[in-house]
């Protein structure tokens, strides 16, 4: 997360700092829909015809899909974050508050909402007007016109915008899917193993074919 010092002066020198968000917390995430088919995962692990296992291994291919989201900072299905910042600039300043994650594409993010604590005393979580700030998708970040004038100098993380991370198209490439069924099919087979050695490792394949997708922090 990156925070730019603009300020009303055109001269100014930008003044970036990519760790200045301060919390960041889940707040929704579907745990439900299945990503890779019953028979995807079947036809994987040579389970043809036994359908005993059915609620295990649906189970399973949830875990898999949150792990490879979480590994390749992308979504396969939404999921939606809440950040908080600090207040970086004076009142009538412009603030950049830049994002944690971006799924890849044109859909990659929707801005839910953008808020601040007033100074009223109790603060109260004030909406800020989408007319006033945009969403830059060039550098992932939320470019905010103007710090409010009655923004709390209490509260330590003033700033709270709240997104959801929409799905990649990269989750459907058949790659991506194959990497899955050889996650769900290391822990099947180690399904009885609490070994936190032999549950760490993970087939070379897996992270040979996800690596490409996995994103560079700079």
């Amino acid at each position: 997360m990156t925070v730019d010092y603009l300020g009303g002066n055109a001269n100014l020198t930008q003044v970036r700092n990519p760790f200045s968000y301060e919390k960041i917390e889940q707040v929704s995430r579907d745990i439900s829909t299945s990503w890779l088919t019953l028979d995807e995962i079947t036809n994987q692990i040579n389970n043809w015809g036994d359908e005993s296992q059915d609620g295990y291994l649906t189970d399973l291919e949830v875990a898999v899909r949150m792990a490879i989201e979480d590994y390749l900072g992308m979504a396969i299905f939404p999921i939606q974050y809440r950040v908080y910042y600090g207040n970086f600039g004076q009142s009538g300043t412009t603030v950049s508050l830049d994002l944690p994650a971006a799924s890849e594409g044109s859909v990659g993010i929707t801005i839910n909402s953008v808020a601040y604590y007033n100074a009223s005393v109790p603060s109260v979580l004030t909406t800020i007007t989408s007319s006033t700030y945009q969403y830059d998708p060039t550098g992932n970040k939320i470019i905010l016109n103007t710090v409010p004038s009655d923004i709390s100098n209490q509260i330590s993380n003033p700033f709270v915008v709240t997104y959801t991370n929409n799905p990649s198209f990269i989750a459907q490439y058949p790659v991506v899917k194959q990497a899955g069924l050889l996650l769900l099919t290391h822990l099947y087979n180690n399904r009885s193993n609490t070994s936190e050695m032999k549950l760490k490792n993970i087939p070379y394949g897996v992270d040979a074919l996800l690596r490409p997708y996995k994103k560079l922090v700079m």
